[in-house]
């Protein structure tokens, strides 16, 4: 049972009618609304002879083993020391490794695996096993979970710089309609995760971290925003490496901004280093959609702060 108080706190977020029918708000989402398409031409083999590469030189898997400790608890003086094992006394420890994983009872599908968590083809996944040296391969049997998730991230990081190179966007058709801010239910706890919002679609905004909520902080506040929204998650752009739904729409007045629609993905650093390969390419993808579908009417770009967006449209 919560208390009244925390209780209280919780807010599902509603549409605010009035912002869906502003003039602005209109006219954004009619230039964000489309859906598109995406081709990629790249190599295969070029893919799977890089992959092999990636795999040889950094696929580092660890062995499988089991560490005892011995001790001893002579007395608990609390719940938190015993908890937190602080209560016992190590006396010995030891490991036991060369535990063989693959020899369990346990069967695994490696090349399943693998086309499930890259959406390459059986193909392509063999020859990059068959590729591969056999020290690279045999790793697979001490610790097979961690060799797929790790040669899985190592071939999907491959075939992401190669959609960077060589993806295209078409627009479609079909469009996204309003039903899908006013289908999903959301919610938050003011305080905690949410906060009131004047110039947001929903009267409250659902923030995942300090830095978005300081983003949201200044939209809600700034005389140049007529309208923005935190686009929910199924609002979301089609990659190869999975869907990419990006974080703001935002629709400035008139006359006050260079680039008056704008979509924004806010990051904690625009350190480019700091951002994996996959993140890269979804965030190069979601450039390239915006690009197909506007006609360069709406700017999409990765900001760590209001006034770096600020810096943006107005140039």
């Amino acid at each position: 049972m919560q208390p009244e108080n925390a209780r209280s706190n919780n807010v599902e977020l509603e549409v605010d009618e009035s912002k869906l029918a502003m003039p602005e708000f209109k006219a954004l989402w009619s230039k964000i609304n489309s859906k598109s398409v995406y081709v990629v031409d790249f190599d295969t083999d070029e893919l799977v002879r890089k992959s092999i590469d990636s795999l040889d030189r950094k696929l580092r898997v660890s062995m499988i083993y089991f560490k005892v400790e011995t001790g001893a608890m002579e007395q608990i003086k609390s719940k938190e020391e015993l908890v937190s094992g602080a209560s016992f006394v190590k006396e010995e420890s030891a490991s036991y490794g060369n535990v063989v994983a693959a020899s369990s009872n346990v069967k695994y599908d490696l090349i399943g695996k693998l086309v499930d968590e890259t959406g390459l083809t059986r193909k392509a996944v063999i020859q990059i096993l068959q590729g591969i040296q056999p020290t690279t391969f045999n790793q697979f049997k001490n610790n097979p979970e961690e060799f797929i998730i790790k040669a899985a991230a190592l071939i999907n990081d491959e075939k992401a710089t190669a959609i960077i190179e060589h993806i295209t966007y078409d627009v479609m058709d079909d469009k996204y309609g309003t039903d899908v801010f006013t289908d999903p239910t959301i919610k938050g706890r003011l305080g905690v995760n949410a906060m009131k919002a004047k110039k947001h679609l929903y009267d409250h905004i659902v923030y995942d971290s300090s830095n978005e909520q300081a983003f949201a902080t200044e939209l809600d506040t700034n005389t140049n925003v007529a309208v923005y929204v935190k686009l929910p998650d199924g609002f979301y752009i089609s990659t190869p490496v999975g869907h990419y739904n990006p974080d703001w729409a935002i629709a400035f007045y008139e006359g006050t901004v260079k680039h008056i629609y704008f979509v924004a993905e806010t990051k904690g650093s625009m350190n480019s280093m700091q951002l994996r390969l996959i993140e890269e390419s979804k965030i190069h993808c979601a450039r390239e959609h915006f690009k197909a579908i506007s006609n360069g009417e709406v700017v999409y770009d990765v900001v760590d702060s209001y006034k770096t967006l600020l810096d943006m449209v107005t140039k």
